[in-house]
């Protein structure tokens, strides 16, 4: 359980794990935001034979045995089903991840001009290390909405022809002693540009920022009807001398959503109806109609059962959720070795030795987490055991000076049984993550069996 998975690889296993990370990689290029991740995995279902739950409620057709449905909540969130052969009041198989990463947002007002450099003004979003986003290229990725409704998506800063922004950092012969290498949130402007337009008397360099976007179809009042997310440029890249890693951004948690679906498209026959569940909101404790708090996840499924051959009760619903099974594919830390002092040595996860379980998460005595139950720990252990599924325990740094949480407490309110369950991460929330592609292989390998044989 807790060796390297190098130990058990032949070249074949590990030609597999390192040609499914070359999906993983382009998924991660084509997702670096929570609505591109959207458009990317409706696009994959499509092609996989999946139907739009709207379609299907609209022409009154009953669902069946084999039948791959999804339903899109407000572009942000995603709930993809395979149905199987048992009622759904017997319950469900669930893998949960959330597609949203720490990031800098515009602010709904961004633009203005400082000392000869057009500025745009950001917000952070999630927890991050607010140094870390200072000297690094940046891109721009989202939409905008006009009044008439017409969107615009915009993604600036990842072709080649295109510039990219950045935001300045003090230099370090200004920086010893008074504010040792802070950055305050208030600090992450990005420089957008310093030429002027020629024909206006005030404000001459945002003006010619303001050109530009219009050249685009956007006018600086529209900025208050957009998602414009900043993210680091470029592509999720091997990390090594022997490629065995990947280096890239927003990692935390597309690494885990992606075995999770690739994992659901395997499917074709199940017992149980199996779910890949992808929100949105988590990095900021899963709040609003797209995160897990939302009724979007429970509504669906009450959507399932009345479309199903079952008939819909408000009781038959309260069964089917009791009676899931529950995987929060989230990630981990990996145990770091330049900061050994963070760690418990015996007890965190470590990278190229398979997914981490998580019994509980949360900070200090427990607190904040749902400390899954041991019967169906035991559970999982057979049946990854039966599969040969690498995987190891954890817990996410040293008592009162780690902790964490995830979406599990928020599915434990269902009355059901779920455990943490997802990749080892270094560097976790930072503008660029690494992982291990044995263990993002080894994951999509868990949540298989999990979708197969957990009953």
């Amino acid at each position: 359980m807790n060796e390297s998975v190098y130990s058990k690889y032949d070249e074949k296993k590990l030609a597999d794990a390192f040609s499914f990370c070359e999906g993983y990689k382009k998924f991660l290029d084509n997702a670096k935001t929570e609505r591109e991740a959207i458009i990317e995995t409706v696009k994959i279902a499509k092609e996989k034979g999946f139907k739009d739950i709207n379609e299907i409620i609209k022409t009154g057709d009953k669902i069946k045995a084999g039948d791959k449905i999804y339903a899109v909540n407000m572009d942000k969130a995603i709930v993809l089903a395979v149905i199987g052969e048992d009622d759904l009041k017997n319950g469900l198989n669930i893998v949960a991840s959330h597609i949203d990463s720490p990031r800098l947002d515009l602010k709904a007002n961004p633009l203005y001009e400082d000392s000869g450099i057009c500025l745009l003004d950001t917000h952070y979003y999630g927890g991050i290390k607010k140094y870390q986003w200072t000297a690094t290229p940046l891109a721009l990725h989202g939409v905008v909405v006009k009044k008439d409704g017409t969107k615009i998506n915009l993604i600036y800063g990842e072709n080649e022809e295109d510039g990219v922004l950045c935001i300045s950092d003090l230099l370090p012969h200004l920086d010893k002693d008074e504010r040792k290498e802070v950055v305050t949130g208030e600090e992450l402007n990005l420089i957008a540009g310093t030429i002027p337009d020629k024909n206006k008397e005030k404000n001459k360099i945002k003006n010619n920022i303001l050109k530009i976007l219009k050249e685009k179809g956007i006018e600086e009042n529209d900025l208050f009807s957009s998602e414009i997310e900043i993210v680091p440029s470029g592509k999720a890249r091997d990390l090594g001398l022997d490629k065995s890693m990947i280096l890239a951004y927003g990692q935390d948690d597309r690494v885990c959503a992606y075995p999770s679906i690739k994992a659901l498209f395997n499917i074709t026959n199940p017992k149980r109806t199996s779910i890949c569940l992808l929100v949105d909101k988590e990095e900021i404790g899963s709040y609003g109609a797209t995160g897990m708090q939302s009724a979007f996840f429970e509504n669906t499924v009450a959507d399932l059962i009345s479309l199903s051959n079952s008939n819909y009760s408000e009781l038959n619903l309260r069964h089917c959720l009791k009676n899931s099974k529950v995987l929060s594919s989230d990630v981990t830390a990996g145990y770091d070795p330049n900061r050994p002092d963070k760690f418990n040595k015996n007890t965190e996860a470590f990278i190229t030795r398979g997914i981490a379980f998580c019994k509980y998460t949360g900070a200090r005595g427990k607190s904040g987490s749902s400390d899954a139950n041991p019967e169906y720990i035991a559970k999982l252990r057979k049946i990854l055991d039966e599969n040969g599924v690498n995987y190891q325990a954890t817990e996410m740094g040293k008592i009162d000076v780690g902790g964490g949480g995830t979406i599990a407490h928020f599915m434990a309110a269902y009355n059901l049984d779920v455990i943490d369950a997802g990749v080892p991460v270094l560097s976790m929330h930072a503008p660029w993550e690494i992982t291990a592609k044995v263990d993002v292989y080894e994951t999509y390998l868990a949540y298989t069996s999990f979708y197969t044989f957990m009953d």
